[in-house]
């Protein structure tokens, strides 16, 4: 039997770019074919050529040895053709249920029967091995959940060509083996799936075959079992990174912030302190509370008992602005939410933080902000045509460089990085962490928050340990076994 999906000569131009170039692929039934890459290598693009939401350029697409021309999205699914992708893009106003039924809703006599859609619905997550709620808001739910009922909605409606995302971005551990599990369920069952990720170890656990993608162009395509993570590196970026996780070997200075027994929303009586030149590591299960002690120090959300130390003297930090002129600069977890002006250009983002500085008599200084701006693009190697491209249209890892590159030009002291390479490629994770190292070099202190044990684990000098809100343990760099960490996280 022929590939369920042929690529021949697959080419997509846009204005000024060439985002894929003549791509020749073959995806075979059951298999689950792994495509990596960096951003901007293509992968993103040759999602929605595969989903119809692109028209391609050039080349042809055979769906099970026949020609297709998937003009639309309708025709990819009609095919059963479809994908979950990192961004959640479902109904968050509408139940659990509403949308996993969405479009093929079960309606009797001109009404919706919304207990029918509930009942089958919870029996569609049980059945899963989703613990989630099928009348509960989208809204209500996290992120990871929200991308598990994303996933759910594709298996229930008949896809036998599946495309994933960078699908565990966003999840616990627990979510991911419950994710897994179920890929290997649709696999079991003859759907073809293509997964996306930059997590090398995820290919090598799940993959039967991988591809590799690299300035629009396939550069191999080989199985998994006939590899590795360093040829495959080679392969996305074209030279070889002797250590992934980098990490500048800095003297600690004096202590920048301590802070004592602090107390808020969702974490308690947490004591730490941050001293110049060193990397202070967080690490913990989602809602553990590490990113509520955060936005805590940062200003965001109140903080209901304890004290913080900056610089030598106690402060009351109670709004984002009076850390900000502190020194204090937050990078958050959701980028797109809370880093980024999505509508806005990339220069106007990376000045965001300083136009006080750029303001002469009530009007901004352009040619001043454009220098600025333009000196973050070369230092950060920013990917954009200009400095007027909006920065939604900017890739995971550009976007991530221009919230960083914010920070940057404000002169911050004390930086923290919640899930700092959620969503970015190798290369760019390298430049991430020795772009830590500059900051280090320069007497800023960092913390760093990760659900990625071996990130944290490999940079922090000091590490803590959050469980249900509280730090249940510390330890030096390298000091205790990743086992014992990830046990003190778990509670077991």
């Amino acid at each position: 039997m022929p590939p369920i999906l042929e690529l021949h000569g697959l080419d997509k131009r846009f204005t000024g770019t060439h985002a894929l170039r003549h791509v020749d692929l073959a995806f075979e039934r059951g298999e689950i074919h792994a495509i990596v890459g960096e951003n901007g290598a293509g992968k993103s693009t040759l999602i929605k050529l595969l989903t119809g939401v692109y028209p391609r350029t050039a080349g042809e697409i055979l769906w099970e040895g026949r020609k297709v021309a998937l003009t639309g999205p309708q025709e990819a699914l009609a095919l059963g053709i479809n994908a979950v992708h990192q961004e959640v893009v479902l109904c968050r106003h509408l139940s659990v249920a509403a949308n996993l039924f969405l479009g093929h809703e079960r309606v009797r006599f001109g009404l919706l029967q919304r207990a029918r859609m509930e009942r089958e619905a919870q029996r569609v997550l049980d059945e899963l091995g989703f613990a989630i709620p099928a009348a509960a808001l989208l809204a209500g739910l996290t992120i990871g959940q929200q991308q598990l009922v994303a996933t759910a909605r594709a298996a229930l409606h008949g896809t036998r060509f599946l495309i994933f995302d960078e699908p565990t971005a966003y999840l616990t551990r627990q979510e991911a083996a419950q994710l897994f599990a179920l890929i290997r369920r649709l696999k079991a069952s003859g759907v073809t799936l293509v997964y996306i990720s930059h997590r090398l170890e995820e290919v090598f656990e799940l993959a039967d075959r991988v591809s590799i993608l690299r300035d629009g162009a396939l550069i191999s395509t080989e199985a998994v079992a006939q590899t590795d993570e360093a040829r495959l590196i080679r392969g996305m970026i074209a030279r070889s990174i002797e250590q992934i996780y980098h990490k500048d070997d800095v003297a600690p200075g004096p202590e920048l912030v301590r802070v004592e027994g602090l107390s808020g929303p969702g974490f308690t009586d947490i004591s730490l302190d941050v001293r110049r030149g060193e990397i202070v590591g967080l690490y913990g299960l989602i809602g553990a509370g590490r990113s509520e002690f955060v936005q805590a120090l940062f200003g965001r959300y109140r903080h209901t008992g304890g004290t913080i130390h900056w610089d030598g003297g106690t402060v009351d930090i109670r709004s984002p602005q009076q850390a900000i002129a502190r020194g204090i600069a937050l990078v958050p977890e959701s980028r797109r939410d809370q880093g980024l002006c999505l509508n806005l250009g990339v220069g106007t983002n990376l000045n965001l933080a300083i136009f006080d500085r750029l303001t002469r008599a009530l009007t901004v200084d352009h040619r001043a902000a454009a220098r600025a701006a333009q000196a973050q693009i070369k230092d950060l190697r920013i990917q954009t045509a200009s400095q007027t491209t909006l920065v939604q249209s900017l890739s995971g890892g550009n976007q991530q460089k221009v919230v960083v590159g914010k920070w940057l030009a404000h002169g911050a002291e004390l930086f923290i990085f919640d899930e700092p390479t959620v969503g970015v490629d190798v290369g760019t994770k390298v430049e991430i962490y020795r772009l830590f190292g500059q900051l280090l070099h320069r007497g800023a202190g960092i913390i760093l928050i990760s659900s990625y044990l071996p990130e944290v684990y490999e940079l922090a000098d000091r590490l803590h340990v959050f469980r249900a809100g509280r730090k249940v343990a510390s330890y030096g760099h390298l000091e205790a076994p990743v086992e014992t960490i990830l046990a003190q996280a778990i509670g077991a």
